[in-house]
């Protein structure tokens, strides 16, 4: 498989992209102060890092194999660990890095929505969908998260 020019921004800049996902994933892990939330972003940061696989390899000139049925947001069903009265500092903090976190997946969600269509090849279109259905399902799964726990 040969990539033009421009096929390989594309691909650089999302690969920028995962790994900035990553690091945030990373870094809000260890700020999170729910133990629920901390998993979460663990589950998200290890997902990121395969998109980010995925792209490495797409940039190699190899096309992997996509699970294009993925279902993990509509699944993910947590625990509440803050009740809906409550109002403490800690609440407030997951809140907010959760909120957060939502709003990048909608920009890099639609940001695959866009690139998708710079590529000639079925294969890494299918491919680059699928990574853009996986980022919806983290905003699903931290939309959750925020509803469970009657986070505003």
């Amino acid at each position: 498989m040969v990539l033009t020019s421009k096929e390989i921004t594309t691909l650089e800049d999302l690969k920028t992209q995962e790994q900035s996902c990553i690091n945030k994933y990373t870094l809000y892990e260890k700020e999170a102060k729910d133990t629920v939330l901390k998993n979460l972003f663990s589950k998200i940061a290890k997902e990121e890092q395969r998109h980010y696989d995925t792209i490495t390899q797409m940039i190699d000139g190899n096309i992997p194999e996509c699970n294009c049925n993925d279902c993990s947001g509509e699944q993910y069903n947590p625990k509440a660990t803050y009740s809906c009265g409550e109002d403490s500092e800690d609440k407030k903090h997951d809140c907010f890095l959760a909120t957060d976190c939502i709003g990048t997946e909608k920009l890099v969600s639609g940001e695959y929505n866009s690139d998708v269509f710079v590529f000639g090849d079925p294969g890494i279109r299918k491919a680059l969908a699928d990574i853009q259905i996986e980022e919806q399902n983290h905003a699903e799964m931290l939309w959750k998260y925020k509803e469970v726990n009657c986070m505003q």
